[in-house]
């Protein structure tokens, strides 16, 4: 059994790190830096980090990019058999793309004790009044996903930007 959970452990970390790539990037250009992986069968279909300043759309979240691209790959809006990894907890807006796209696993890094929808302040992918469920893992490489948030954002301060 504990085999099991350190191979478990270890995927996740495996998918996480490609999220946190992604995080970087978002970093780098300028964007609070969130990333997200969508994996199918040991393959990654989707791929999206924060864009919401370099695209001017308030849904330009990682989340929401990498769903999109994973559907394309996927040929469906059903992204059944599919694992959502992102470095922060989902929003209610991404939770419910969630719900929407019938994912069933969802991975993410840090809570977003401001905005989380799947464990902080709501639970939308696990609501039993929605149609569809997601189960829902936190915590995986907490720290390192909770670190370039923390970092982003004291750079932003120490620049005088909100």
């Amino acid at each position: 059994m504990t085999d099991d959970l350190d191979f478990s452990l270890q995927l996740h970390d495996r998918w996480m790190s490609l999220a946190l790539d992604l995080a970087r990037q978002a970093y780098e250009e300028g964007e609070v830096p969130v990333g997200a992986v969508i994996v199918h069968e040991e393959r990654v279909i989707g791929t999206g980090y924060n864009q919401r300043e370099q695209l001017k759309d308030p849904t330009a979240h990682a989340e929401m990019i990498a769903i999109t691209q994973a559907a394309e790959s996927l040929g469906s809006w059903r992204l059944i058999d599919c694992t959502l990894y992102c470095t922060l907890e989902p929003c209610p807006m991404c939770a419910g793309a969630i719900v929407q796209a019938r994912l069933p696993r969802v991975v993410y890094g840090t809570t977003d004790a401001k905005a989380g929808a799947c464990h902080s302040l709501f639970q939308i992918t696990e609501d039993p009044r929605l149609n569809h469920r997601s189960v829902v893992i936190g915590g995986v490489m907490l720290h390192e996903c909770k670190a370039i948030l923390q970092d982003f954002f004291a750079q932003q301060r120490a620049l005088g930007k909100k």
